[in-house]
């Protein structure tokens, strides 16, 4: 009978795509010191992203049980924070503290997303694993045995990414959180390759959330907990798959009519550039500077640069070009009224006014208190955007990965600034060694500003050391973020 019979109930083997990455997470051997170096930069960075949105209330409320009163003593702990929770909600507590204010790690492509999103998941269900090893004898894991699943957390979103553009079928690319996160807590948790492939088929099942909450005019605050939510879906799968024993659903990407490429993808399969490995974590993209969406990074810093030259000019100001990459143009050239901070976040003429204005870009001035400023929405007028094709070609260039932008100034007597142009901001790999000081100065700042002094004093002794801290067991590492 043909395989396209939608009348046979014969079950096909599993679609290659999630065979693929089963194989990779149960059999993968990673040898790349720079992969293990970077992801432990990764992890400081992104629980520095997780201290620093404690400041914001809108973060907090998402952070406790899912409803008063569901904890679970011995549990997964959320940083910074008392809470013991299951797994699945730690999971979602982690993955929106580190992705609220924007300022964690990015990988650029066809389809855009932040790899470390993925730690909500692996940090949940390594703090209940560990803490439970701990009570019961058993052997935890280390700080590098969380790493290595980073790794190949970041390699299957970021290889995904690479081809395959959710965003032009209209999903969020939270879905490759949901996949990647969904794949490495199965094996977590002591999963089987089949039963990594069944808890995948379960991933692509749930089809994709929409982008909606990242677009105008509907830009909101779900895009910040979006991620969270993928965790949390991730680690159920993953529980179901192991604990359960749920059934797989092998063609959940082939089946004709019914699998995720006919109802979501235009029928297209999916489309891959290497073979997994750990690419991505070697070239993941940093935000250091800037809490800002990714595309603009290079713009913010144009603008810095230009702050000193039109900063006591900007009422003579009658033009502002900026030249962004053809993803930048299409996601984040917003005009008319922002109605909220995630609105200004992904707004590349709000982020280019704030520092030409005040000379800085903090998660503080997406607040209404800063975007009340008349002289924001004044440059925001006087704003050209437009695709600088170079910018484009560099962008998806595997060798530069770049993500250019260019800001230049035009005033009513005649005069202009030079245009300012960058390439890569400074949490490329390019500029990684320029980078790490000032990623490091974040981490620490991040803790002293939420944290008690003696916790801070025992995570920089913990982490001064990179082989101290590889084999320190996680639950106690993650023990130093616990009120």
């Amino acid at each position: 009978m043909s395989a396209h019979d939608i009348r046979s109930a014969r079950r096909p083997d599993p679609d290659q795509p999630m065979v693929d990455v089963a194989n990779y997470v149960v059999d993968y051997r990673i040898d790349s010191s720079e992969a293990y170096d970077t992801a432990r930069l990764m992890l400081l960075d992104s629980l520095a992203t997780a201290m620093m949105a404690m400041k914001f209330p809108e973060c907090v409320k998402h952070l406790g049980p899912v409803v008063p009163g569901a904890i679970l003593p011995g549990g997964a702990r959320v940083p910074g924070t008392s809470h013991e929770l299951d797994p699945v909600q730690a999971a979602f507590a982690i993955g929106t503290q580190m992705r609220w204010l924007d300022f964690n790690d990015t990988w650029l492509a066809a389809e855009w997303g932040h790899p470390s999103d993925n730690l909500g998941s692996i940090l949940a269900v390594a703090d209940y694993l560990g803490r439970k090893a701990a009570r019961e004898g058993g052997e935890p894991m280390t700080v590098r045995d969380v790493l290595g699943y980073a790794i190949k957390a970041h390699e299957i979103q970021g290889c995904y990414a690479l081809r395959n553009s959710f965003n032009r079928v209209g999903q969020d690319h939270v879905i490759l959180v949901r996949l990647a996160s969904t794949a490495v807590a199965t094996a977590m948790l002591g999963g089987s390759r089949e039963q990594i492939i069944t808890a995948v088929s379960h991933s692509w099942i749930d089809n994709g959330a929409l982008r909606t909450y990242r677009h105008a005019p509907n830009t909101g605050p779900r895009k910040s907990w979006a991620a969270g939510d993928a965790c949390r879906r991730a680690v159920t799968h993953a529980i179901n798959a192991v604990y359960l024993g749920v059934v797989g659903y092998p063609s959940a990407l082939s089946a004709k009519t019914w699998g995720y490429y006919d109802v979501a993808f235009k029928g297209r399969a999916f489309e891959f550039e290497r073979p997994f490995g750990s690419y991505v974590m070697e070239n993941v993209l940093f935000k250091i500077s800037f809490p800002a969406e990714f595309h603009a990074q290079t713009a913010v810093e144009c603008a810095m640069k230009l702050h000193g030259q039109v900063a006591a000019r900007i009422g003579q100001i009658e033009k502002i070009v900026i030249e962004t990459q053809e993803a930048g143009a299409r996601i984040i050239d917003k005009t008319g009224p922002l109605a909220n901070y995630a609105d200004r976040d992904h707004c590349i003429q709000y982020m280019v006014a704030v520092p030409l204005i005040f000379g800085r870009l903090t998660a503080d001035d997406y607040n209404d208190d800063v975007a009340a400023d008349p002289r924001i929405d004044a440059l925001r007028d006087r704003m050209v955007v437009s695709e600088n094709p170079q910018f484009t070609r560099d962008y998806f260039d595997p060798d530069k990965r770049y993500i250019g932008n260019s800001v230049q100034v035009f005033f009513k007597d005649g005069s202009s600034t030079e245009k300012v142009s960058t390439d890569y901001p400074i949490g490329h790999r390019k500029r990684r060694a320029e980078g790490i000081p000032l990623l490091l100065k974040k981490f620490e700042a991040a803790l002293r500003g939420h944290l008690p002094t003696h916790r801070v004093e025992a995570i920089l002794n913990a982490t001064a050391d990179p082989a101290r801290l590889d084999a320190m067991p996680i639950q106690e590492f993650l023990g130093f973020f616990t009120l």
